[in-house]
């Protein structure tokens, strides 16, 4: 379960094991580099993950007439591009942070990419008792060092349909807590078919129709078993909320139907590093950092959809593809009548 959790959340890798010494050593040399480190670094991660809940909202635009109901579990992966594994980090940005090697503009992975080989900084900070003093560490890799090349998202959705041509749909995660993690997902739709106005619809051989669908992410991760830092109720939030705006056709034949569409995403995803951190350096003891940084990320863009689906009786299976800024693949198991 942590593993598949970890997946979904790859803004938390900074916060794994891999990553606790250096966040120590980033605090150290400055909140506001440690932030700006973490920004870039968790970028690509949560703007892969706000393409990837936002699939399979539709497998047709044939909208359910009153009272019809589909039931779905519904599982999306949204592909990792090289560009989205590396990111240019100019240390001439930071107060307190430069390459060990030359120069000091440098490509370094990303949540999603990996160091290979390792790639290591330097870190200033001020002793209260020795001075300027400087630490070497290793800048964290991403989920890349696992060859994990996929972003996935699962849930169940339900939909049924409402007055003429409108249908109603909403998906949700439960609540799945470990001793760590916290995760929760929930959406809803609405979807209405326009060509339902027309006198001859039912002659028509394909449907078209409008859906706006909203999805919510809530995730928390318990810092206290895996940080090296002295401190209380440490702990990563993320909030991360998203918009679909979709305009759909599709075929309305008895067993295959093939349906495509071109939509509009927005979203944003917010990751707060909250608690108290006292940074350690040597003998001496900093002052109490309070609730470090916040960190945020906005998505907008077009995409579209290419997907068929197969319909036997209660039983309906349908697959999909996404072209965006994160490419994305889904597959449905629904089951439901009209």
């Amino acid at each position: 379960m942590k593993k598949i959790t970890f997946s979904l959340f790859v803004f938390l890798t900074v916060f794994t094991s891999k990553a606790q010494n250096d966040l120590d050593a980033l605090l150290a040399a400055g909140v506001d580099d440690a932030e700006r480190f973490a920004n870039d670094y968790l970028m690509p991660g949560t703007n892969g993950l706000m393409y990837s809940m936002n699939a399979n909202w539709f497998n047709t635009a044939d909208a359910k007439p009153l009272g019809g109901f589909e039931i779905s579990v519904i599982v999306n992966a949204a592909s990792v591009k090289d560009e989205h594994k590396s990111f240019e980090m100019n240390t001439d940005l930071y107060n307190n942070v430069t390459f060990v090697n030359d120069p000091s503009s440098q490509s370094v992975a990303t949540a999603l990419g990996d160091n290979d080989p390792s790639v290591m900084v330097e870190l200033t900070y001020d002793d209260p008792i020795f001075g300027s003093q400087t630490e070497q560490i290793e800048l964290p890799t991403g989920i890349g060092s696992g060859n994990v090349n996929l972003l996935p998202t699962a849930f169940i959705q339900a939909g049924v349909g409402l007055f003429k041509g409108t249908e109603v749909k909403v998906r949700f995660v439960p609540k799945i807590k470990t001793d760590d993690v916290s995760l929760s997902m929930y959406g809803g739709a609405l979807q209405h078919e326009f060509t339902k106005w027309l006198p001859a619809d039912k002659l028509l051989p394909i449907a078209i129709s409008g859906l706006v669908a909203y999805t919510h992410l809530d995730g928390s991760y318990d810092l206290t078993n895996s940080s090296n830092i002295e401190g209380e109720n440490q702990r990563v939030e993320n909030k991360t909320s998203t918009w679909l705006f979709q305009l759909i056709a599709s075929t309305k034949l008895p067993v295959i139907n093939f349906y495509g569409g071109l939509g509009y995403i927005k979203g944003t995803s917010e990751s707060d590093l909250l608690g108290t951190y006292k940074v350690s350096n040597g003998l001496v003891t900093s002052d109490d950092i309070v609730n470090p940084f916040s960190v945020s990320s906005e998505v907008s863009g077009v995409r579209g959809t290419i997907g068929t689906k197969l319909k036997l009786g209660f039983f309906r299976l349908n697959a999909e593809y996404h072209l965006a800024e994160f490419d994305a693949f889904s597959l449905g198991v629904n089951f439901g009548f009209r």
